[in-house]
């Protein structure tokens, strides 16, 4: 009778035993497929990185806008259309194409006027009654994308030509932005990496899973040669002279932040 029920014992504490280990082995295998839980515990260390990349700007953005004033909205507008379509059939021999240009802005608005009176001793009166409408202003502003940055400065002259009054740039950029941050982002990774590498070697732990990522986008830097706005007083020269516009260089800069799981 004893032999039997130590048989039984021996055999219910096998089967507990196997029980326990198909558990255990269920869990790691839970843990290695899906990952930790979100409320489980683990020890990180979080380490930053920083990569930059320099870069020759390929793309020189001008943008301009026309103003025109007339005594009725279709005057004023015709006025527009006629300084516009001038302006950008001249940067079209100049090789800019239909797709790096377009329009960015464009509004019609009335123009007012109070009527005043002259109280005593000759002073004018502060405005009284509605405002009436005198005429009207049509505005357009149109962005284009130079490809051949050397043209930057004939493009500059030729509008300075024709009188088109304020212009913008040129800003010097690249056309394909985000290849020259990933490249950035690359370096600052590594950077990081190597940071956690030596960190892990001086606590004396391995580095393991990356456990989250943090990107700081800090935009792009583009110093560029610019000289200041042009105005009106443009119209009055009849022969301009194409500016000098350094380029420069690009420099993009991306910051990172890699927590990483330690053991």
């Amino acid at each position: 009778m004893n032999d039997l029920l130590a048989d039984r014992y021996m055999r219910f504490a096998l089967l507990a035993v196997f029980v326990l280990l198909a558990l255990f082995l269920l869990a790691k295998t839970w843990d290695a497929a899906f990952g930790r839980g979100p409320n489980e515990p683990y020890n990180t260390i979080t380490v930053t990185g920083t990569g930059e990349a320099v870069v020759i700007p390929d793309i020189a953005q001008i943008d301009f806008t026309v103003t025109e004033n007339a005594s009725t909205v279709g005057e004023a507008q015709t006025k527009s259309t006629e300084r516009v379509d001038a302006a950008l059939d001249a940067v079209k021999q100049l090789g800019i194409e239909e797709k790096d240009i377009k329009t960015t802005y464009y509004a019609v608005n009335p123009r007012y006027e109070y009527s005043n009176q002259t109280c005593g001793y000759g002073m004018p009166c502060p405005p009284s009654g509605p405002p009436t409408i005198v005429g009207y202003e049509v505005a357009q502003s149109i962005q284009m994308k130079v490809r051949d940055t050397a043209k930057a400065g004939q493009v500059l002259e030729v509008l300075g030509s024709l009188g088109v009054q304020n212009i913008s740039g040129p800003h010097f950029t690249v056309d394909d932005e985000d290849a020259v941050k990933g490249e950035a982002r690359e370096e600052a990774i590594k950077e990081a990496r190597e940071k956690a590498k030596e960190l892990a070697k001086q606590l004396g732990v391995r580095l393991g899973r990356t456990v989250s990522f943090y990107e700081n986008e800090g935009g792009y830097p583009m110093p560029y040669g610019k000289g200041g706005g042009m105005d009106a007083a443009m119209e009055t020269r009849v022969s301009a002279v194409a500016p000098t516009l350094p380029m420069g260089e690009n420099e993009t800069s991306v910051s990172v932040s890699v927590t990483y799981e330690i053991h």
